[in-house]
């Protein structure tokens, strides 16, 4: 069993929108459908589960039925913060499901998933016993105290950059946020982040560069080019 777990609990501060970014229309279509309906068609998927904004249930619930994201079987109430909403998700499949299952834990303003992308989580995880998305780090990195100035680099070859999905069995996951609970890590960035501030080591599978975050305006922006783009075909 493979359980697609979509987080949709934030806010959108930075989007400065006056509705949460993931319910943001884009071709009159929500940007959260985008996501869901990269895992209603992957075949891998077994599940869908979302940990929704409070208060936004109800709209979701009609979002899923208009465009028949049949696989969505669990809403579960969003957290105060990243790290919470996702503890609440997969606290809520641990009751529903075996400890040796694997969820994939999506954020849904990453709407450009692939199906190439999900399966090399799922593999990866079913080999490592977790897996986190990344990309190799393509620019110069530089280093800095003042945010304005710097006077060190740093080898772009030592860097990745993560994604989503991150995956895992739901057993460990669920053990991993019980030890953040006791150890008093509350506000961890991503489920990579808690895994590193917790000593464990983490295993890498295949994102891309159009698997971006929607985090800004011009990140809408891009995702609308993205949607009309299509690929020359003498390009290899």
């Amino acid at each position: 069993m493979v359980v697609g777990l979509i987080i949709a609990g934030g806010v959108g501060q930075r989007m400065g929108q006056e509705i949460p970014k993931q319910f943001i229309n884009v071709n009159d279509k929500p940007v959260i459908i985008y996501t869901l309906e990269a895992f209603q068609n992957s075949d891998n998927i077994d599940v869908i589960a979302v940990v929704c904004l409070d208060g936004w249930q109800h709209i979701l619930e009609v979002y899923a039925k208009q465009f028949n994201i049949t696989k969505l079987k669990h809403i579960i109430t969003g957290g105060d913060c990243g790290q919470s909403s996702i503890r609440n998700g997969v606290f809520e499949l641990e009751k529903l499901y075996s400890e040796k299952d694997i969820v994939l834990i999506h954020d849904a303003i990453r709407p450009m998933v692939t199906e190439n992308i999900i399966n090399d989580c799922i593999e990866t995880t079913k080999k490592y016993g977790n897996s986190i998305t990344v990309i190799p780090c393509a620019e110069a990195m530089l280093k800095t105290e003042d945010q304005i100035s710097s006077t060190e680099s740093y080898p772009r070859n030592n860097l990745k950059r993560t994604q989503t999905p991150q995956g895992f069995f739901i057993g460990d996951i669920c053990d991993l946020h019980r030890e953040a609970l006791e150890k008093g890590i509350t506000d961890s960035v991503a489920s990579c982040t808690l895994m590193i501030e917790l000593n464990k080591k983490v295993y890498f599978s295949k994102g891309a560069e159009k698997n971006i975050k929607l985090t800004t305006i011009e990140d809408i922006d891009i995702f609308k080019a993205l949607l009309q783009a299509k690929r020359s075909e003498w390009l290899r």
